[in-house]
């Protein structure tokens, strides 16, 4: 069971930053597509960000559009994504997740265990 490990969240005042962090524990697996989904209380899971195993494609929903940037790392292994401008409705539970394709929207098996985001006034 692939899992994958998220860190970078914590508490951000609105219009402030952060970069979020993911990579799987498991080095053997790679040409991953990965991205990311977030949770807020009382909503539906939901798409945030996906990008291709080599970077080549990137696709983002349309509310976090012009302010979150997805990257993958020089290992390629590794997805970063770097959150600009925040707003109070950005405050989730994010999840790292991956796939072997690349189907922006559709989540894949695997998940990390989430990372906390909270943006305060």
């Amino acid at each position: 069971q692939v899992q994958l490990v998220e860190s970078g969240g914590g508490l951000v005042q609105a219009g402030g930053s952060l970069r979020l962090s993911c990579a799987p524990d498991a080095h053997i697996l790679i040409n991953l597509a990965m991205g990311w989904f977030r949770q807020a209380p009382g909503k539906e899971r939901e798409f945030v960000a996906m990008i291709d195993w080599n970077g080549a494609n990137t696709v983002y929903a349309d509310s976090v559009k012009g302010r979150f940037t997805v990257s993958r790392g020089d290992a390629k292994n590794t997805v970063f994504l770097q959150m600009n401008n925040l707003k109070l409705e950005d405050t989730a539970l994010y999840y790292c997740n991956a796939r072997r394709d690349f189907a922006p929207r559709v989540p894949g098996p695997y998940w990390g265990q989430g990372t906390q985001v909270t943006v305060f006034t």
